[in-house]
């Protein structure tokens, strides 16, 4: 996916059953009339990490430096990638109250991954009915269910 002039837009979303407990991420890439869809699941993670999963996962899978639009539900990522990640870096991976910041192996994936491409950040508001937002989140409810199925019962 990604050539010369082309966009590629990437709809993602998080999902975890608890906080922690088993999450799912999901990704719908598009560029031009192709489609991919991209989910998978871990047994204990927080929604955070599944938001910023889905957006990892979904950058990592271009296979050349492309022009994408990435469309989030989560403030999360949207603030942490566009306003809070070069104070962090600047004050060695620390929150402005002084603390080690939660998920920093995350944020440095993504935060490499969105430099090896030009990315314009966007947030919706999740659950409201935007369609590729709506995928994203069956998608990653879909690999928890997988999951959640496929794990032995009783303790295994």
């Amino acid at each position: 996916m990604g050539v010369n002039g082309g966009k590629v837009f990437v709809f993602t979303d998080g999902a975890c059953r608890g906080n922690p407990g088993p999450g799912g991420w999901g990704a719908v890439l598009r560029f031009g009339e192709v489609e991919r869809e991209l989910y998978g699941a871990e047994p204990e993670t927080t929604n955070n990490r599944m938001e910023l999963t889905a957006a990892i996962r979904a950058l990592e899978a271009l296979k050349r430096p492309c022009r994408v639009e990435l469309l989030t539900d989560s403030q999360y990522v949207k603030q942490g990638i566009t306003a809070w990640l070069p104070g962090w870096k600047r004050r060695g991976w620390r929150s402005s109250s002084g603390g080690p910041v939660k998920n920093r192996d995350l944020w440095e994936q993504l935060d490499a991954l969105a430099r090896q491409h030009q990315v314009e950040w966007f947030w919706v508001r999740g659950h409201t009915g935007h369609p590729e937002n709506e995928r994203a989140d069956r998608l990653a409810n879909r690999a928890i269910d997988e999951m959640l199925r496929a794990r032995p019962k009783g303790g295994g």
